[in-house]
Parts: structure tokens; sequence; C-alpha cells
């Protein structure tokens, strides 16, 4: 784990934001959606600290930061890595008043043509990552009467064939999330789940290398098909930091999806079998690995690192 401070100049933005002069911790903040919030929140004059897998693009991202910041290299899946990260927020900023687990990574393909360590990777960063860093940071939250915000996705409304990791980790947050919300509310603590659709990140680059991924998101109405920059993803994810919303949805029409969830099931299965059906099955396995440049830095640093083993080729 490596940590630097970065530059400490006095906040000019946003003088009524009720976050200004408190802190921020953001995972997954080299990059993507985390990277873009970061700069928002810290536009919104919060102290904010940038975790990560990646110390090179964590220090390029604090780079653009108008507030005091700090960039921790940490493994969200290691407790120990966590617990230190949090014990230098504190130290140099101070306690979190917001965090915002949103480290996440994905594999697309076929279950049983994914690599069972690979499989399990992406549950414990994007589900086991979250409850670490909750458990890390809980206690200054608690004295902050903070704001915890689990980052969820639609792929907990209905879980999509050839993602089979990604939406049961995006499920169980979604679950640990809800269940989490009730054991500290008392403490003053409120939490909040933010449901993405489509975003431009490098995530969802790789989305036409998989036949059933692009004919969902085909047969979706024109409006639902629409990528949404992360930087107005922020902007959502912000706003509802300040209100200390308990749901956030991105984009804002998700929340009339909420009471058609029983629905989803169902009709992904039905697009999903069809293409299925129509595909041939070397087609449907040539996507199969690691998405986006985030997740292979991930993979790579925990197979060459804990696992001593040789990447899957990048699809």
């Amino acid at each position: 784990m490596h940590s630097t401070a970065g530059p400490r100049p006095s906040a000019a933005a946003a003088p009524g934001s009720p976050l200004r002069g408190r802190v921020a911790v953001v995972t997954g903040a080299a990059r993507g959606i985390g990277e873009a919030l970061a700069r928002r929140l810290s536009a919104a004059g919060m102290h904010v600290a940038l975790l990560g897998r990646e110390a090179h693009t964590l220090h390029a991202a604090a780079s653009s930061l108008t507030t005091p910041s700090l960039c921790v290299e940490a493994d969200v899946t290691d407790q120990d890595a966590l617990d230190e990260a949090a014990r230098q927020v504190a130290d140099r900023l101070g306690d979190a008043s917001v965090v915002v687990a949103n480290a996440g990574v994905a594999a697309g393909g076929p279950f049983r043509l994914t690599d069972a360590d690979l499989w399990r990777r992406v549950v414990d960063v994007n589900l086991v990552g979250s409850a670490n860093t909750a458990r890390a940071f809980l206690p200054q939250l608690a004295r902050t009467r903070g704001y915890f915000l689990q980052v969820a996705s639609t792929a907990a409304f209905g879980s999509a064939p050839m993602m089979s990791a990604y939406c049961a980790s995006k499920a169980g947050a979604e679950s640990f999330a809800q269940a989490l919300r009730g054991e500290v509310e008392p403490d003053g603590i409120a939490v909040g789940i933010a449901y993405l659709h489509w975003t431009g990140t490098d995530m969802i680059n790789d989305i036409d290398d998989h036949p059933v991924l692009r004919a969902l998101r085909s047969h979706q109405p024109w409006f639902a098909r629409r990528v949404h920059s992360p930087d107005q993803v922020a902007d959502w994810l912000a706003t509802g930091a300040e209100r200390r919303a308990a749901h956030i949805y991105a984009p804002p029409w998700l929340r009339w999806c909420q009471p058609l969830r029983p629905l989803f099931p169902v009709l992904v299965s039905h697009v999903a079998r069809r293409e299925m059906r129509r595909t041939p099955a070397a087609d449907l396995a040539a996507g199969t690995g690691v998405m986006g440049a985030g997740g292979r830095a991930d993979w790579e640093a925990y197979t060459s690192v804990g696992r001593g083993r040789t990447p899957p080729p990048s699809p």
C-alpha cells in the first residue's frame, strides 16, 4: 500500500454545499466513475481520499483536484489494507463523512468457461470489497453521523446470462446495503444505494464482444440504450450524497422501474434464450474474460502477486 497527500489549496467552490470542508472516501477512484466522482466531490469543497489498485492513475486523478486529497493504493478485498487506509485518512484528512463503495470489476462469458478464480474475484471485489470498506470506515462514519453509498447496478434488476458473477455480486451488494441500513441508522449513519445503468467507462467497451449482452441492449427502449458519461453519473451520485438519499438512480428515470422488477428476469431470459439459440457456441465463448482496463489491471495484480498465476488473455 502506498499513499501520497495531494496539494492543500483552500477550496473556493460550492460555498453552500453541505459537503464543503468534510472528508470523502471513494474506492475504485483511479478511473471511470470513481475518478469523476472524486473530482465532483472536490468541486463541492470536500477533502477526498482516493483508494484504488493503480498508484500512477490514482495520482493522475488526484492531480486535478482543488481541495486537500490523499491517494492510497489498496485492494478492497484486503481488510488489513483497508483498515490501514482508514487510519491514514483519519490522520491526514480527518474522519470521513461520505464513503463511496464504488470499486468494481466485471467478467463476461459463459459460466462454465469462466476461470473459477476470476469468477470468485469479481464477487470478492464487488461484494466482499464493499463489506470490507464499510467495516473499515463505519467507526468514522459513526463519529461524523455520515453517509455510506453503495454503488450497485441495474444488473441487480434482471440477471443477464454471460455476466453471472457481476450480476450476482451487484445483487448481493444491494442486499448487503439494505441490511446494513437498518443496523447503522441508530448511529446516525445513512446508507444509500446507487443504481447505475449504461455508463461510458472502459468496462462496457467490450460489450460488443458478447452477443447476448449486445442483443439485450439492442432490445431496450431507445432512452434505455443511452450511454451516460462518468461525469454525468458523478453529478447524480454527488447530488444524492448531499441529500443523504436512500436511493440514487443514474439515470433518474430508473426509479420508475422499481415496481416492475419482478418482470425483468422473465424479459431478460426471453431475449437471452433467443439470442443464444441463434449464436454459435464459439461466438458465445469468444468474449470470455475480464472486461475493461481497470478489471484487467486488478486481475493482473491479483494473479501475479496474490496467486502467482498467469493472467488469462484479454478479451
